[in-house]
């Protein structure tokens, strides 16, 4: 070797590993998912198998067991109850097959064959949640068990893990069969019906074991959703019944239940249903009472089923007091011969100020008749023309202020007359409140610009709902029948409720502040904790001195008016009378409505179906009548005890009148009278000075001018035609006033 050393050669590279294809990347992926998800889901079942283990079957839950719900009146001495877990355990041998075989089909379809739990179905409502979609349950009867009878109605996901596993183990502890019965012994049906046999008894008065196909259907249909489903409750009702039954025909069909032709059969129509029965508890006012009550709580969000069924405590704004006057004056003034059967008396007592509902009657024997006439009403005839005054007020003109109050007037194609055609001249707010004058509200509204708009208006901020109206708006009910904006709008050919008119008529006791009508001050839960309280919604819709002028106007009526028997109350009070008349000239409803500082009531007559005639029937039809005797009655009663209060006197708001010709009437001066010489004189005779009318002080009206003496009025009818109408010209319109 020579001792050099070889030069080293460059260093080789190793060759790149190749690009993995899209089918490594893929199985790449797939395998860490598959390590994660197999640790998720051993983590999942995990965790399961410890709340398996952790989770024990509760006891069932006491309040299910006998819970009643409580009604008091506003002094919390007990009204009345509402029935709770109405319930006759039965086997499922009593129970029919096709019963059986119609909740399977409507409420889980795979009940026979599943663990008690539908993953499919908890899959597709925890997407539809998860989404912002609409709320589901995805529970099959076995869940529905455990909710019903173990846990409690909450929709949180917690619940939720809990109720799957307690059905698990509840499907582990009894059979098939078993967890049916005690589904079916234990279900709300609506009508105070816990479980199929008092069911049957509430829909069909026979026992479960005789129910029919359709029958079974029914009921199948109804427990999902009592209150939508229940035929008593409206056409509405009905339709989504019928919807509902023939989907769960058709589903028995595909379970192999039915064949077609038993199915088609069965689709035809829905089974008959008797007339609902009524407890004894519900007899005379206190059926009344209690379902307006009912009614209101669902209105305020409470499902039928706490309502009757969760141990409610619930204190309403009724007091016996005002419910014991309302009847005892109906009954004194009521004429002799005539039943409430046919003659209809709606009475309402509402308090200014608050809004609460103190007494009210609502007719015939709930147990005869579950119209509540306080709520019904009728047409209201001129008990409306208040608030075209206080529309007038507001719009410019003052009491003082003058209006024709000759007969007829014509509006548009439209003449419109008062009682007899008699004619009063001009005459001012005052006197045509105090004589309900047609013409001069008539020539009121129509000289305010928007006149019928406006006074619409006025009558919606103080109390008379518009003509529609969402179902959880104020009211008794929440909208009016008719109430459009023409120009006889105060004549008052809408249909009105007593509790409405009284709500109305308190925003002017109450010095222009409305406030919403109620009737429940509270509700507590069966643990007596509060969860709901009333809180008052009160606004000021009417300037404090334009309430005090139509207060005024008002108070003339029982001073010296067409409701003056009212003034036997012997304390102040202002009113309204008021008739109304159907398109054939026939008086269909009388009125009287008033107030004190304390008390606002209305009293309404109709008969028979709310629309028939008074007049030829009644010995009188005239609100100044019947309906002024009935009104002091009750208030005589009512007020019995209270500090007398006085009523505010006129201010005589005046503003810039939209219209000119309206100025106050004043009286020419006399004509001057010469007196004779004593003796002949050269010298002229000295005239004698003409002494002018003394101005009114502002707590005084002008003198109105010479008027004949009014007859009674006759009521409105339909309402008086906007110039747009198609009304034939020259056609009369007899307004309403409720003359003695």
């Amino acid at each position: 070797m020579n001792g050099k050393r070889r030069a080293a050669g460059p260093a080789q590279k190793k060759a790149p590993k190749p690009p993995r294809t899209r089918k490594q990347k893929v199985l790449r992926v797939a395998k860490w998912v598959g390590i994660v998800g197999l640790v998720c889901t051993l983590l999942a079942a995990g965790s399961f198998v410890a709340l398996y283990q952790a989770i024990d079957v509760p006891k069932p839950n006491e309040e299910f067991q006998d819970e009643t719900t409580v009604v008091s009146y506003a002094n919390g001495d007990k009204l009345g109850t509402f029935a709770t877990q109405n319930r006759d355990i039965i086997p499922l041998e009593e129970m029919p097959e096709s019963l059986q075989n119609a909740v399977v089909a409507a409420e889980n379809q795979s009940f026979w064959s599943d663990s008690g739990l539908d993953p499919k179905g908890i899959l597709r409502a925890a997407f539809s949640n998860a989404s912002g979609g609409t709320t589901q349950g995805a529970s099959t009867i076995t869940q529905q068990y455990v909710k019903i009878l173990y846990l409690n109605q909450d929709r949180s996901y917690t619940r939720k893990v809990k109720e799957a596993i307690l059905s698990l183990k509840i499907q582990r502890q009894q059979s098939k069969k078993e967890i049916l019965t005690n589904y079916l012994n234990t279900i709300y049906f609506g009508r105070g019906a816990y479980g199929v046999q008092a069911a049957a008894q509430a829909y069909f008065r026979k026992p479960a074991s005789e129910l029919t196909l359709r029958q079974s259907v029914v009921l199948a249909r109804v427990l999902n959703n009592p209150t939508a489903y229940d035929p008593a409750n409206g056409e509405a009702a009905v339709e989504s019944l019928k919807a509902g039954y023939d989907f769960i025909l058709d589903a028995m069909v595909g379970l192999d239940y039915l064949t077609e032709e038993e199915s088609t059969k069965a689709q035809r129509r829905l089974p008959k249903f008797p007339p609902v029965v009524k407890e004894d508890s519900y007899g005379g006012q206190r059926g009344h009472m209690l379902a307006m009550v009912k009614a209101e709580l669902e209105r305020l969000g409470f499902p039928e089923e706490e309502v009757v069924g969760k141990g409610l405590r619930v204190t309403t704004t009724l007091t016996k007091k005002d419910m014991d006057a309302a009847a005892a004056g109906v009954k004194e003034a009521r004429p002799e011969g005539f039943s409430d059967k046919n003659l209809h008396v709606g009475v309402a007592s509402v308090e200014p100020g608050t809004g609460a509902i103190r007494g009210f009657y609502g007719g015939q024997d709930y147990l005869k008749s579950q119209l509540n006439w306080a709520v019904a009403g009728g047409q209201a005839g001129s008990i409306l023309k208040p608030f075209a005054l206080a529309a007038g007020i507001k719009d410019g003109y003052s009491l003082k202020d003058t209006f024709d109050g000759n007969s007829p007037i014509t509006v548009g194609s439209t003449d419109v007359e008062n009682q007899g055609n008699s004619s009063y001249g001009r005459v001012n707010l005052i006197k045509a409140t105090e004589d309900s004058i047609n013409t001069a509200f008539i020539d009121l509204t129509d000289s305010m610009p928007n006149g019928p708009e406006k006074v619409v208006k006025m009558m919606n901020a103080m109390g008379i709902p518009p003509a529609k109206a969402g179902r959880r708006a104020p009211g008794f009910p929440s909208r009016t029948r008719g109430l459009e904006p023409n120009v006889g709008v105060a004549l008052g050919s809408a249909t009105v409720s007593p509790i409405n008119m009284a709500t109305a008529y308190a925003t002017i006791a109450n010095e222009g502040v409305y406030a919403a009508p109620y009737l429940i001050e509270k509700v507590f839960d069966s643990g007596g904790k509060e969860i709901y309280v009333h809180e008052a919604k009160k606004k000021r819709v009417l300037d404090e001195d334009i309430a005090a002028d139509v207060s005024y106007a008002m108070q003339q009526v029982i001073k010296t008016g067409s409701g003056s028997d009212a003034s036997a109350l012997g304390r102040p009070a202002a009113g309204k009378t008021g008739t109304s008349t159907n398109d054939k000239g026939r008086v269909v409803s009388s009125w009287f409505s008033g107030f004190t500082p304390q008390l606002a009531t209305s009293v309404v007559y109709v008969r028979g179906t709310g629309v028939e005639p008074l007049d030829d029937w009644l010995p009188s039809f005239f609100g100044g009548d019947f309906p002024t005797a009935t009104w002091t009655g009750v208030m005589t009663r009512a007020l019995e005890g209270e500090e007398v209060r006085d009523l505010p006197t006129a201010v005589y708001v005046d503003g810039d009148a939209p219209e000119t010709g309206h100025v106050p009437y004043t009286p020419p001066p006399p004509k001057p009278s010469k007196k004779p010489s004593k003796k002949p004189s050269d010298k002229p005779s000295k005239k004698p000075t003409r002494e002018p009318k003394p101005k009114p002080t502002p707590t005084q009206e002008p003198p109105p001018p010479p008027v004949p003496t009014p007859t009674p009025e006759v009521p409105t009818t339909p309402p008086v035609p906007t110039p747009t109408d198609p009304t034939p010209s020259g056609t009369p319109i007899v307004g309403g006033t409720g003359r003695r």
